[in-house]
């Protein structure tokens, strides 16, 4: 387990630990996940389908390159994060990361996100993505964790990766259609 102590003010001093999912726990970081993800694509959208798709989380928890963890401060889950490490590049890639609903604000994901960089300190390149309409998670990776934005993924310009995602009624998800590729080149260690 991995510790950072968070002291964001006089009123909030933390502990943030990254435990491993246990397979029964799963149904529960997936719902935690969605319901986090899905806030601000209710607020852009007027969409209340859970986001990302089931399969999607599950096939990443199945990845064996994947960890999924719970970020538990003192004691209590406040959110979740699955990286996908690479040990021969060490080109790890942050794929799904989330503090739940109602544990916003309060310098939880900045102290998890150190804690995932110093539990990964072999890491020469971090990446992530995330969509265009998400002004709080792009705030969020260039001006508090480092991360540079060097890449714009539309229908101009489409990542040739990307699997097209759908909601259950056939259309577009729209996180999907457009979105930002993050990178964090990582100092070298001595």
């Amino acid at each position: 387990m991995d510790r950072t102590t968070l002291s964001s003010g006089p009123s909030l001093t933390c502990k943030i630990q990254l435990q491993v999912i246990k397979p029964e726990e799963l149904p529960t970081f997936i719902a935690d996940l969605r319901s986090s993800f899905s806030v601000a694509v209710q607020r852009e959208f007027g969409i209340s389908e859970p986001l990302p798709p089931v399969e999607d989380i599950e096939a990443s928890y199945r990845d064996p390159q994947c960890t999924t963890y719970h970020v538990v401060a003192d004691g209590e889950i406040v959110g979740g994060a699955v990286v996908k490490i690479d040990p021969v590049t060490w080109h790890n890639a942050l794929e799904l990361f989330f503090i739940k609903v109602g544990s916003t604000g309060h310098g939880l994901g900045l102290a998890a996100w150190q804690a995932i960089e110093a539990r990964y300190p072999q890491t020469r390149v971090w990446t992530t993505v995330t969509p265009y309409f998400e002004q709080r998670n792009i705030h969020f990776y260039v001006n508090k964790c480092g991360f540079h934005i060097v890449e714009f993924f539309c229908a101009h310009h489409q990542d040739p990766q990307a699997q097209p995602a759908q909601l259950s009624d056939g259309t577009p998800d729209p996180g999907e259609e457009s979105y930002f590729l993050f990178e964090k080149i990582m100092p070298v260690q001595a």
